[in-house]
């Protein structure tokens, strides 16, 4: 079963549902060591800050405005940074229309990778927490004393 189909199968939903309400209620020490473990694990929402890989792509997400026009020719340099501003100061307001879907679109990839990088990260959290709820378990379970094996009987 996936998850998927328990949104678009009611009739598996509420066989789910009806499986749920069989299971046994758990121990209050069991719920208060959950709720200790998920206040652990939460986090206030904090200001979102790019992470640093996203950084230089963000500072260059506004393809409609070019670097400031510059020539390494010694001769003939300045009338082409002279050509390169004029050629962009008359065309500006088209290059600008051109160029806006692709504006939009690297905002919204942006965004998007940015979400995706925090939700790592907070994935990559609560997996080290839970990892180290397990393996503080296990150590307990190893060190408790082991308990003799219960007789089968025999038919």
């Amino acid at each position: 079963m996936r998850a998927d189909q328990l949104f678009s199968d009611p009739a598996l939903a509420a066989t789910v549902a009806a499986a749920t309400e069989k299971l046994p209620s758990p121990s209050p020490e069991a719920s208060e060591q959950l709720r200790a473990t998920l206040e652990r694990t939460e986090r206030a929402p904090t200001e979102a800050q790019w992470p640093p890989i996203l950084e230089t792509p963000r500072q260059k997400k506004d393809t409609r405005y070019a670097e400031p026009a510059t020539s390494h020719r010694p001769v003939v340099g300045p009338a082409l940074v002279l050509a390169k501003r004029a050629f962009r100061g008359v065309f500006q307001p088209f290059i600008n229309e051109v160029m806006r879907k692709q504006v939009e679109f690297n905002e919204a990839i942006l965004d998007s990778l940015a979400l995706i990088y925090e939700q790592q990260r907070e994935s990559a959290r609560t997996q080290a927490a839970w990892r180290k709820e397990i393996s503080e378990k296990l150590a307990k379970l190893e060190q408790a004393p082991a308990r003799p094996a219960a007789k089968r009987s025999r038919k």
